[in-house]
């Protein structure tokens, strides 16, 4: 009987330069995507705009607060550059998927051959994650900006310049999307054998002060709401992907006590 917990045979007859080209290949195939996508970003810019617009929507309602709801361009060729940047960012999350999919294709031949079929399941939950971030960022926004602006203490009207405030948006974003990818990190490490569960609860008093540090200084607006809105996931998902892990553990023991059996 064939042992499926062994790593596929053509994984192993890889040579490096074969690797490379793999590499180059997924590559080339992520950087058409995501110029296709920013095609469709160029399109969807104006809408994309008004949308992060809303914060500032909000805070124009609160009397204590002096807040311009157009922004101030002082470069002539600002928003045309900020309308690039914009669309190659929307294109890479509408493309994000793909892109995903393509980073699994490129890892999956090292995984162990039972473990492949987890391609769908990785792209679904890493795409639901970052989404997830992203929108928790974009809610999280209004009251960051809010206790930011409050240190001028009522005496002070801001005006923010489009590419400040939308690059601040966008960065947030991106921040919260990749810091909910923490969870997939640890499951994949978990699979391939680097970490293992036991490992990742003795390590858990460390790991929250890690996650708390790391949080501080990829959260672009350095407020605290940012920072308690970023690090708290983490940290659940910190405990949720040390069941996973020892559910898998579970699954692969259960498998290895069957396939035994079978072969007694």
């Amino acid at each position: 009987m064939s042992d499926t917990s062994a790593p596929p045979a053509e994984a192993g007859q890889m040579s490096l330069m074969e690797h490379l080209v793999e590499l180059r290949k997924r590559l080339i195939r992520c950087a058409i995507a995501v110029a296709l996508g920013a095609c469709v970003g160029w399109v969807l810019y104006p809408h994309v705009l008004h949308i992060l617009q809303h914060p500032l929507f909000v805070l124009a309602k609160h009397k204590s607060q002096h807040v311009s709801t157009r922004f101030l361009a002082t470069k002539p060729l600002e928003i045309f550059l900020l309308k690039i940047k914009m669309s190659a960012y929307i294109g890479v999350i509408i493309v994000m998927p793909y892109l995903l999919f393509q980073l699994w294709q490129f890892v999956s031949p090292g995984l162990y051959k039972n473990e492949r079929k987890y391609a769908a399941s990785f792209v679904a939950s890493a795409s639901f994650l970052f989404a997830l971030g992203a929108a928790i960022a974009y809610y999280t926004l209004t009251p960051a900006l809010l206790f930011l602006q409050s240190m001028g203490g009522g005496a002070v009207d801001f005006k923010y310049s489009a590419e400040d405030y939308v690059m601040l948006v966008v960065y947030m974003m991106l921040a919260f999307g990749a810091g909910f990818q923490f969870p997939i990190l640890l499951v994949f490490l978990q699979l391939v054998g680097v970490l293992t569960p036991q490992q990742l609860a003795g390590f858990r008093r460390f790991a929250i002060v890690i996650i708390f540090v790391v949080a501080a200084v990829i959260t672009p607006s350095a407020d605290p709401i940012s920072l308690f809105a970023l690090a708290i996931p983490m940290c659940f998902f910190y405990e949720v992907s040390i069941l996973i892990g020892r559910l898998v553990k579970r699954r692969r023991a259960k498998a290895a006590r069957a396939e035994q059996t079978d072969g007694a």
